[in-house]
Parts: structure tokens; C-alpha cells; sequence
């Protein structure tokens, strides 16, 4: 399959994007909430400065008040309902949009499917599965919303502030566009800061794994202390990224307060030289306590709305960094085939390659041209030195790769049992693991299983037999036994198409031989086999062989 071109590539700001509009209405809702809350403290502020002025001015009664005072207690309560409304709807639309990021970096990691895998490193994967997906929150909860309500609150403000008195609402003008200007210069250096700490995590998280899981070599060549040396100076490196990540947030947010409180300073110092009548321009002489109160109290109000922005401006951008990272993956060109291939011509062929040919980033036709048909019954055995495409041609008849060039057809029905070089085996039971290609499997067909495998009797002397617990990837097993019981499970499989990559390769003269006999019976039932193998038995045993040279096969005479 053709890599995916530039123009089609997706970027970490338009995957956003998409994801935002997924939840389009909850977002609104949360920013539209948000916007009345702020219209709501417009009105107790205002409210408020009346009041005061009532008071103290006109020397009014509070009983005369008593209607006033419960009309601004019910809008505090409506402020608080639509404060906690807006924080709801956002919560909410986070929490389904990481879902589905979730849910699409994983159906693409499916996608990629194993031949990919198997270049990664799991500890990488897993940090952009849960870490970087997590770091999406604080832009949808929080930044998105404010987004949209920074864009109405403050013009509310200011409407009323010209109303009130608009060489005030002058002051404010002249001192907003500071914030988002030194936003902009700030989120740049924290963009890329942010960029570097989540590669910085993901390289700690595949280190770590990996050590743990070389832990038992490290101790047998005694690199125990090189490799704790590694990892404390790898989760340094991290920690020194963190600090300066947090070192930059802290202090854009003081400048960002003092130049907040810079220009309230300013609103303020007007309104009480004009209240004192030291200013005779313009409004100023018009100033009364209920209007200079009145901008006092809204001046912070209008800078609110920029100063929260301006927190969660680190929101952004953590999830930029991590939109990198994942979009790097969601970008990675197609290594499986099309999820409704062509189905074979011939009724009983189970794969049908025709002019097929295989290539990789960077390393361009590893593979082909090559033409095959592979029909029920078959007995086939690929042949060749390593690293002359028969793990590759495997892959390619499992429908783990796709093809570069040509046509490659499955049968509709078709269902495969594969036994890579290195063979999957989960946390859990001898059972649990032999169980995972036929989960209804009884005993005795375990038994029979091991047996053809060559490890009944391992199995049998183990003090709890099949319920023996393994640690992941077959902690408890020797590479011989691991193989071995890797095969058993294919035994146990009813699939009619059997791929099998050098399944004797880890195993000792005698057990290879138990386990080559076990095979070539098993090929006399009739089941269909294709077999990357260099033992001379099995190779005989065959009604095929091929011998791969450089991406090349040739059939050979049996």
C-alpha cells in the first residue's frame, strides 16, 4: 500500500479540531453557560455599586432595599448554577472526546497490526495511550470553553463600562491586548517545552520496561548498577524538562498579574482623582460613587475572563505536545491489508498473490514480484537464509501485511493460527494461555496439545500442572518451553490455515525431533500448513517447497 501524502496527513491543531466538533453542542453549551455566569456577575457588581450608593449617598433604608437585595441573591444563585452547568458540559465533553481519541489511536495501533508492533516499543505505545490521551483534558475542560467565553464576557463589561463612563472603558482598551500578546509569545516557548517533556516521558517509559524486562540478563552479566545509573539519569533529564516547564508557567503568570493590576491601578487612580475633582476632562467631572464604584468593581472583571485564559494557556499547550506524539501514529502509512480484500477466485484456494510486491519506508521493494496460490490441503515449506523475505511472505499470507503493488486475495472465511519467532504468552495460567486460540478447550485436548508439543511431561511435573502461573511474555519458561507451548496452542486451534515461522528453532536435537515427528503427523490430517523452516524433515514431509533468495521465491521439486 501507497503511504499516505503529505496533504493528507493529519496535524496535531486539525485533529483538535475534529475532536472538538465531535462534541460541538456540549462545548457551546459549557461556553455559552459560562458567558451567562459572567453576564450575572455583571449584574451583581452593578447591582452592588446601586446599593452602596442608595445607602450611603441617598441615605436609604436597607428595608427599603429588601427587593433589591433578594433580586441579587437570586443572581448570585443563578451564577452559580451556570457556573456549575458550564463546568459539567465540559467535564463531560472532555471526558467523551478522550474517549474517542483513545478509541482512534487504538483502532489504529490494531490497524498497523502486529508487523508494526513489533518496531515499537510497548513502554512508548502505553504513554500515548494513557498519559499523552489524559493530557487532552485540561484544553477541553478548561481552555476551549474559556476560549469563547473570553470573547463575549469582556465586551459585556465594556459596554456597560462605556455607559458608565467611556474614558474608563479607554483605560481597558489600551491595556488588553498586553495579555493575549504576551500569551502568544509565552505559548510558543511552551509549546515546544511541552513537545519535549511528553518525547522526554515516552523515552523514559520505554527505558524503564525495557530494563525491567532485561532484568534477569542484567544480573547474569552483572549491568545491574550501569542500568540503574541509565534510568536515574534518563527520569533526570525529565525531571529538569518539568522544572522548566513549571518555571516558565509561573512566571508568565506574574507578568500576566502585574499587568492586570497594572491597568485596574490605572482605572483606579482615575476614578478617585475624578471622584475628587483633581480631572475635569471629558466624563470624569460626571463621576459619581455609584459610577466609579461600579468600574472599580468591573475592571477586575473585564481582565478575568484573559487572566483565566491565560492559565489554562499551558492547557493548550501540554495537548499540542501530546497531539504530536499521537498524531504521529495516526499518520503512520498502512502496513495491513484493506479491511474488505479481494476474495479468491479459485473455490478452494485459501490465498491467491498475484504480481505482489512488498515495501517499507526507507528501505523501498524487500519482496517480489511474486505470484502464489495456496489452496486447501497444502503443505507448504519456505526455505531460505535469514533475512530473505520468509517472514515477510508469512506475514503477507496472514494478512498482517498488505501489499505495495499488486493483488493479494483471501478466502472470505478464511481464519489463520500464526507462531511467530516470538511467540505471545500472557500474565496468567499454563490453561489461560493455551486456552486464548480455543477458549471451550477441555483438559484432555490440552493434554493432547502438550503432548504434540513436546512438553506433556514438563507440564505434568510441575507441582500444579496446567494451572502453573506465568509472568508476562512467559517469565517462569525457559525459550525452548515458551516455543513449545506457543505451539500447543496451535495444535488446540480449529483454524484451517496453519502459519508456522520456524517453530523448531529454540529447541534442543531430541525435543526437535519429538516435536518434528508430532508435526508431520499432524500434516497427515489434512490440515493446511505453511511452514518457514531449514529442517530437512519437515521440508520433506511437504507436497511444496519454496526457497526464498533476496524477496524472490522459487518453487522447488519435492
Amino acid at each position: 500500500m501507497a503511504s499516505v501524502s503529505n496533504h493528507n496527513e493529519l496535524t496535531p491543531r486539525h485533529w483538535l479540531t475534529s475532536l472538538a466538533a465531535s462534541e460541538r453542542r456540549r462545548l457551546a453549551g459549557a461556553a455559552f453557560f459560562g458567558t451567562l455566569a459572567g453576564c450575572h456577575t455583571v449584574l451583581i457588581v452593578t447591582g452592588l455599586a446601586w446599593l452602596i450608593d442608595q445607602l450611603v449617598v441617598d441615605s436609604r433604608s436597607p428595608s427599603d432595599l429588601t427587593p433589591v437585595f433578594a433580586l441579587l441573591a437570586v443572581a448570585v444563585l443563578l451564577r452559580a448554577l451556570c457556573q456549575w452547568t458550564s463546568e459539567r458540559l465540559s467535564l463531560d465533553a472532555s471526558l467523551r472526546i478522550r474517549r474517542k481519541a483513545r478509541a482512534q489511536l487504538l483502532d489504529k495501533i490494531t490497524a498497523l497490526g502486529p508487523a508494526w508492533l513489533t518496531s515499537q516499543q510497548s513502554g512508548t505505545i502505553a504513554a500515548q495511550a494513557v498519559e499523552h490521551i489524559d493530557a487532552l483534558d485540561g484544553y477541553f475542560a478548561r481552555y476551549h470553553p474559556q476560549l469563547r467565553i473570553t470573547m463575549w464576557v469582556p465586551l459585556v463589561i465594556l459596554a456597560v463600562v462605556v455607559w458608565l463612563d467611556y474614558l474608563a472603558a479607554v483605560f481597558l482598551l489600551l491595556a488588553a491586548p498586553l495579555i493575549p500578546l504576551f500569551m502568544a509569545l509565552v505559548g510558543m516557548g511552551a509549546e515546544r517545552m511541552n513537545r519535549d517533556q511528553f518525547a522526554a516521558v515516552a523515552r523514559l517509559s520505554a527505558h524503564f520496561i525495557d530494563r525491567v524486562r532485561g532484568i534477569t540478563t542484567l544480573q547474569l552479566f552483572g549491568h545491574t548498577e550501569a542500568a540503574q545509573q541509565a534510568v536515574w539519569v534518563a527520569s533526570d533529564q525529565y525531571r529538569r524538562l518539568s522544572m522548566r516547564t513549571l518555571k516558565l508557567a509561573f512566571l508568565s503568570s506574574a507578568v500576566l498579574e502585574f499587568f492586570s493590576s497594572v491597568a485596574i491601578a490605572v482605572v483606579a487612580m482615575y476614578v478617585g482623582f475624578g471622584l475628587l475633582g483633581y480631572i475635569e476632562y471629558g466624563p470624569a467631572p460626571s463621576l459619581t460613587l455609584f459610577s466609579g464604584l461600579a468600574v472599580l468593581l468591573l475592571a477586575p472583571e473585564f481582565f478575568q475572563p484573559l487572566r483565566t485564559l491565560s492559565m489554562h494557556y499551558h492547557d493548550r499547550a501540554a495537548a499540542l505536545g501530546a497531539a504530536e506524539s499521537i498524531v504521529n501514529t495516526l499518520n503512520e502509512p498502512p502496513v495491513m491489508r484493506d479491511t474488505s480484500p479481494s476474495t479468491t477466485r479459485t473455490d478452494n484456494a485459501l490465498v491467491e498473490l498475484e504480481k505482489v510486491q512488498v515495501s517499507y519506508p526507507g528501505r523501498g521493494v524487500v519482496m517480489g514480484p511474486l505470484d502464489l496460490t495456496l489452496k486447501q490441503g497444502d503443505v507448504v515449506a519456505i526455505s531460505g537464509e535469514s533475512g530473505s523475505g520468509k517472514s515477510t511472505l508469512l506475514g503477507l499470507l496472514a494478512g498482517f501485511i498488505g501489499p505495495s503493488d499488486g493483488v493479494c486475495r483471501h478466502s472470505a472465511t478464511n481464519q489463520i493460527a500464526w507462531l511467530d519467532q516470538q511467540p505471545c504468552l500472557l500474565q496468567g495460567s499454563l490453561a489461560d494461555n493455551l486456552r486464548l486460540a480455543n477458549p471451550q478447550a477441555s483438559e484432555d485436548a490440552m493434554q493432547v496439545a502438550l503432548r504434540r508439543a513436546g512438553l506433556l511431561d514438563v507440564v505434568n511435573g510441575l507441582p500444579e500442572g496446567l494451572d502453573t502461573l506465568l509472568g508476562e511474555r512467559g517469565v517462569g519458561l525457559s525459550g525452548g518451553q515458551a516455543q513449545r507451548l506457543a505451539l500447543a496452542r496451535v495444535y488446540l486451534s480449529g483454524a484451517p490455515l496453519i502459519l508456522l515461522d520456524e517453530p523448531t528453532a529454540k529447541l534442543d536435537e531430541t525435543t526437535e525431533q519429538a516435536v518434528v515427528g508430532a508435526l508431520i503427523d499432524w500434516i497427515k490430517e489434512g490440515r493446511t500448513l505453511v511452514v518457514a523452516t531449514h529442517h530437512p524433515a519437515v521440508i520433506k514431509a511437504a507436497n511444496r517447497h519454496f526457497k526464498m533468495t533476496h524477496g524472490q521465491i522459487e518453487e522447488m521439486p519435492v
